[in-house]
């Protein structure tokens, strides 16, 4: 068969042409350090490899939304550690101002320094973060979540912000809680908190310190310790009570107690008991110790703390125990019982406010702790991407330098075929 010398020509160009192109892909693929430079190279290895890639993309995402979540955690629990101290600093100054060896002046530089502690615990209440967000304001970050309000004494603060928690999404399955609101923190208490007592004065001379329900009676001497929890599956525990004095036939001091229920009706659980200056007295499941004298008409309300009608905000509790430091207190023994049953209100509340305190920050640091748990999880997880998309596309380095130099040898035989191919022609020899 006759091969003409057109067609030794074009084989011998294909066939250079082949293993260029062979030794340039090798050498594409150990320059970019890949087996799969192109989809074409290995269609199903190329696929697999986008679908890694993504859910590696997605898994750095929500890396990054942890480290968000982690600071705005951070810089929450740093501004309630700083509450705790500032609730427990006026506790301390509260035990302080309860002295008898006080006089009016001595409280009232008491009531100073709390005065610091209430301006100091507005101004954590409407932190903000490193991005002009308010920390405990919910979704609404266009104004401090406590506003400020007038009345008598001190301003008060009402809060304003999101009943919402922010949220953040730190991993498929988990949509984690980054910031809580500041009704939660400064004006909720801790589950299972128990009773909170309250017995106030009104005269001339002397403001009432409000309740949420309205006025308690209370122009005698009487004060009170406790109250504290005896019988938690009493029938009536879990109900507010209110405790009412009067006078039998023979002037004698009596009271009555009655269990408030959720209709506002009024149920007697004790009726015309012998009144005891210094007997702990007990009924529907809490007990209660009173000193002092009472008049006709005098009136001690006891409500569970995370009642709807007690006093759950720490800001008024301050403002309730400012406002009574700021008085005059010396005089008379009725003006002394107002001021340590108040005191003693206070001073509940305010151990209220702080295990509430502790508890959100205890979450915080519990959130934390799992943001670390899952740090580690993503980890191994971007590791085990990692090592599938190298099994997938990266280049087995030994194997393409052995290809590299075999398919430089074949383009170098293909060129010296070429040579020797063009040489032969009877030309040469005439």
């Amino acid at each position: 068969m006759r091969i003409s010398t057109v067609t030794m020509f074009d084989q011998s160009v294909a066939s250079m042409n082949r293993q260029q192109s062979d030794f340039l892909k090798v050498g594409q693929q150990i320059a970019s350090g890949r087996r799969v430079v192109n989809p074409s190279d290995d269609p199903q290895a190329a696929s697999r490899a986008v679908g890694v890639s993504q859910a590696k993309a997605v898994t750095q995402q929500f890396a990054d939304a942890r480290v968000s979540a982690r600071n705005s955690l951070a810089q929450g629990e740093s501004v309630l550690n700083s509450v705790s101290d500032g609730i427990t600093s006026a506790k301390t100054l509260l035990v302080q101002a309860a002295s008898d060896t006080l006089s009016d002046v001595d409280r009232q530089s008491v009531a100073s320094e709390l005065r610091g502690i209430y301006e100091s615990l507005i101004g954590q209440a409407n932190a903000t973060d490193g991005n002009g967000r308010y920390l405990f304001g919910g979704y609404k970050d266009d104004s401090p979540p406590f506003a400020r309000t007038t009345g008598v004494g001190i301003s008060g603060a009402n809060y304003v912000g999101d009943e919402s928690i922010r949220e953040q999404r730190i991993d498929a399955s988990r949509l984690m809680p980054v910031a809580d609101n500041g009704k939660t923190i400064f004006q909720s208490v801790p589950s299972g908190a128990g009773y909170v007592a309250r017995a106030e004065k009104e005269s001339a001379g002397n403001i009432s310190i409000g309740t949420q329900s309205g006025y308690v009676r209370n122009e005698g001497s009487v004060t009170f310790t406790g109250p504290s929890r005896v019988d938690p599956d009493n029938a009536h525990f879990g109900k507010p009570f209110e405790l009412e004095f009067a006078t039998n036939v023979d002037g004698d001091p009596i009271f009555s107690v009655s269990a408030i229920e959720a209709d506002g009706t009024r149920t007697p659980i004790v009726t015309d008991e012998a009144y005891e200056s210094g007997k702990s007295v007990s009924f529907g499941g809490v007990s209660i110790t009173l000193e002092g004298t009472p008049v006709d008409g005098d009136q001690l309300q006891l409500r569970p703390a995370n009642h709807e009608d007690a006093n759950q905000d720490v800001f008024k509790s301050l403002k309730d125990a400012i406002d009574l430091l700021e008085l005059d207190q010396e005089g008379a023994d009725e003006n002394r019982a107002h001021f340590r049953n108040t005191i003693n209100t206070v001073m509940r509340e305010l151990d209220n406010s702080l295990d509430n305190v502790l508890t959100v920050r205890a979450s915080m640091g519990a959130r934390l702790n799992e943001l670390d748990v899952v740090d580690a999880v993503s980890t191994n997880r971007m590791t085990n991407y990692e090592k599938t998309l190298s099994d997938l596309v990266d280049l087995d380095y030994s194997e393409a330098i052995a290809e590299y130099s075999l398919r430089q040898v074949g383009l170098q035989a293909a060129q010296k075929a070429f040579v020797d191919v063009k040489g032969l022609s009877l030309f040469n020899y005439l």
